[in-house]
């Protein structure tokens, strides 16, 4: 049975990235976003619902999230759920939490002290690959088939 696990998530951090280090070196980073959905009742009634999720990043993306990411900082994640169980030590019962394995972060907006303001503008993708682009352009698609045209911006759907 075919099996794919991504996670693709927008959202503004609930609080500073917590980093710590493993005995072996590597740089582990903890954080949380918070991701908003609106919708509309049968009523006519605008609801909104936050959703809050815990991300861990490793590597030099976890050293950089460090670095750069502050509490109400806009960022796009990419990664994978994760499934961490425990025993409580006080209950005894089994405890479970679904979080997200950070693979890709693209910080958004201004740098905090920068010029402008707002979320608006690109942003520098930072991989657990060690790879860093800048621009809204940091992810582009494969080249053209040789002998295909290249697409006019007219005919992209999106």
């Amino acid at each position: 049975m075919a099996s794919y696990n991504k996670v693709l998530l927008l959202g503004n951090l609930t609080r500073d990235p917590e980093v710590r280090y493993t005995p072996k070196g590597s740089a582990v980073a903890d954080l949380g976003i918070a991701v908003n959905r609106q919708y509309t009742l049968d009523t006519g009634e605008k609801r909104e619902e936050v959703t809050f999720v815990d991300v861990t990043f490793w590597g030099r993306t976890a050293e950089i999230a460090g670095e750069y990411l502050k509490k109400g900082r806009s960022v796009f994640i990419e990664g994978r759920l994760q499934l961490d169980t425990w025993d409580d030590k006080q209950s005894g019962q089994k405890r479970s939490k679904l979080k997200v394995i950070g693979e890709m972060m693209q910080m958004l907006g201004a740098r905090p002290g920068g010029s402008g303001g707002g979320d608006e503008g690109g942003g520098e993708e930072f991989s657990g690959r060690g790879s860093r682009s800048s621009g809204a352009g940091a992810r582009s698609a494969a080249p053209p088939k040789s002998g295909a045209p290249e697409p006019d911006d007219d005919e992209i759907p999106f």
